[in-house]
């Protein structure tokens, strides 16, 4: 549960995307990863706590039904469902053109969906494979994160060969903020987007043998490492190298290691790309199929996804997410400025919008629980209430900036647009009679034992 928590954080995001993050917030950019991590933190702190108390396949989708009432927990189920959907699709791209780069003769839409029917295909076998790849690949992450801190501190302190050593470059270019306090706090926005993935642990757990201590393990953990990798690693990015170098914004990590003279520089970022990109595939055919599922099972999405296999994978539900990942990778080969982009903006703040449906359910069911069933609050969140509402603050805030700012209005606005669509969507469903009053919660599809009977409808 450990590196799957880390693996869901640790994406494509970190190696490349901070670059355009310290490229718009100059040395300070320390301050907005800092920033979205501590939201993070506070975020992944009341799932805990909701997660423990009451387990359940989908978690914070089933959090925000029982607490926020049957139409917001349809809407934050379907944003997120559709959130990974996209996500299966980009992260299939992103792998492709990684792999171009070694067999540039073979179609970019060719190498996407080879990448997604591989994954498709071990998500397909059970959950102990899902497992088994994201633990690899988490691994091969992880240690890439630690190689990077030791040798760039090694640097730093001047125990590197040919290091000066120093901090001049965190105040000589402009000094540690350049562009400004707001460039600092509008660049929070993105930060929260590459932390965006923590919150599968709690998913992966309604399928483990015993969540409650899962996820509470997982969650310790998670909040060190995520400061010490996130934040560590890109204060040595731009301590190292400067913040207004165009490789930086590139690649800034492939940029550091140039400046302490590691030779294939480019080989070797491309391959810890690839295993991130693919680490992020893999946990998305994951989440989407579960989050599927759970909908199915609250009746707010059609029965025929409840069906499992024999080793207790919902494969219609894998199918269903994987079949528009295909069509979108196929949009992105046909219209890659148009419909593929209009996908790509449509989901930019749905996490966002998951993440206050967290905060905002966490108040609600901890005050029930607190007069009902208080010996189930074996964890608890921080400084109750006012943390929890300090959060929802921060999360507002960051929203309220995301539809502010130039640069991220269009993706606030489009994902808007598909909050509206998933709403009417729930109105249309609720006129027809269909049920949304949903049924009570209970952990997700487990892998049976061999000698087991099926307990569910299996295909």
């Amino acid at each position: 549960m450990n590196l799957i928590a880390l693996g869901g954080v640790i994406g494509a995001g970190l190696f490349v995307g901070s670059g355009v993050v310290i490229q718009s917030a100059g040395p300070a950019a320390v301050i907005s990863f800092l920033i979205a991590g501590l939201i993070t933190v506070l975020i992944m702190r009341m799932l805990a706590e909701m997660t423990i108390a009451k387990p359940a396949l989908g978690s914070f989708y089933v959090y925000a039904r029982e607490a926020l009432g049957n139409r917001a927990g349809f809407a934050v189920g379907w944003m997120y469902w559709y959130f990974f959907v996209i996500v299966v699709a980009v992260e299939a791209v992103a792998g492709g053109r990684i792999l171009q780069l070694w067999v540039p003769d073979v179609p970019l839409w060719v190498l996407s969906l080879g990448l997604l029917l591989i994954l498709t295909g071990t998500n397909m076998v059970s959950a102990r494979s899902y497992g088994e790849f994201e633990y690899w690949f988490s691994s091969i992450k992880v240690v890439a994160i630690v190689v990077f801190l030791v040798v760039g501190a090694l640097y730093l302190f001047g125990f590197w060969p040919g290091a000066h050593g120093g901090l001049t470059n965190l105040v000589s270019h402009g000094g540690f903020a350049p562009l400004g306090i707001g460039a600092v706090l509008a660049a929070v926005v993105p930060c929260i987007g590459f932390y965006t993935g923590a919150e599968i642990v709690t998913i992966a757990a309604a399928e483990s043998a015993e969540p409650q201590k899962a996820v509470a393990k997982a969650m310790r953990s998670i909040i060190l490492r995520v400061v010490l990798f996130y934040v560590g690693s890109v204060f040595l990015v731009v301590a190292i190298k400067s913040w207004d170098d165009p490789a930086t914004a590139v690649s800034p990590y492939a940029a550091v290691l140039e400046v302490l003279g590691i030779p294939a520089v480019a080989t070797i970022m491309n391959a810890i790309v690839l295993t991130a990109v693919l680490s992020c595939l893999n946990s998305a055919l994951y989440t989407s199929s579960r989050m599927l599922f759970a909908l199915t099972s609250n009746g707010d999405a059609p029965k025929a996804f409840t069906r499992l296999s024999r080793s207790g994978v919902p494969r219609r539900a894998i199918l269903a997410g994987t079949v528009i990942g295909y069509v979108s990778v196929i949009a992105a080969y046909t219209s890659p400025n148009l419909i593929f982009q209009f996908l790509v903006n449509s989901y930019g703040a749905v996490a966002l919008f998951v993440y206050l449906s967290i905060a905002l359910a966490q108040v609600r069911l901890r005050r029930r629980l607190e007069r009902e069933d208080p010996d189930k609050l074996t964890l608890k969140m921080w400084l109750f209430p006012w943390l929890s509402y300090a959060t929802i603050a921060l999360m507002a805030g960051v929203i309220l900036a995301m539809a502010l700012l130039p640069s991220t209005r269009s993706q606030f606005w489009l994902s808007a647009v598909t909050l509206v669509l998933i709403l009417v969507g729930f109105e249309i469903r609720r006129r027809r009679g269909k049920p949304v009053a949903g049924v009570p919660a209970e952990p997700g599809p487990v892998e049976p034992e061999r000698d087991a009977a099926p307990a569910a409808v299996r295909e």
